[in-house]
């Protein structure tokens, strides 16, 4: 099992910056990815972006590229999605989540991300 906990989050002016992190802990030695997802009022989880925890590489879904950029600390087996130029249209409940299935960055599911942490709300007012 592995356990992810979030942190960071909370309210920012469009224009602003926000910085998530997640920290994981239990058989963290089984995870080859971490990723992050949102879900918006009335919308469908969506993958925000990923990340390689070995290599560092990184993935990211269109709408986020260039403002948001994951990054690791092997270290403390923490993720961290920092959220630059945030609009409106990122206002979600964001969560982190690990997968211990090895895919090419662009070719992982939803499904497999195997562990979740609790989410966390980011609200980005106008």
């Amino acid at each position: 099992q592995v356990q992810l906990v979030e942190s960071g989050g909370g309210l920012v002016q469009a224009g602003g910056s926000l910085r998530l992190s997640c920290a994981a802990s239990g058989r963290t030695q089984t995870v080859y990815t971490m990723g992050w997802f949102r879900q918006a009022p009335g919308k469908e989880r969506e993958f925000v972006g990923s990340i390689r925890f070995s290599s560092g590489s990184t993935y990211y879904v269109d709408s986020v590229k260039g403002r948001f950029t994951i990054s690791r600390d092997n270290a403390k087996i923490t993720v961290y999605l920092q959220m630059n130029s945030l609009k409106p249209e990122d206002t979600a409940v964001y969560y982190c989540a690990a997968a211990n299935t090895f895919r090419a960055l662009q070719s992982y599911k939803e499904t497999d991300f195997g562990f979740w942490g609790q989410g966390n709300q980011v609200t980005v007012s106008s």
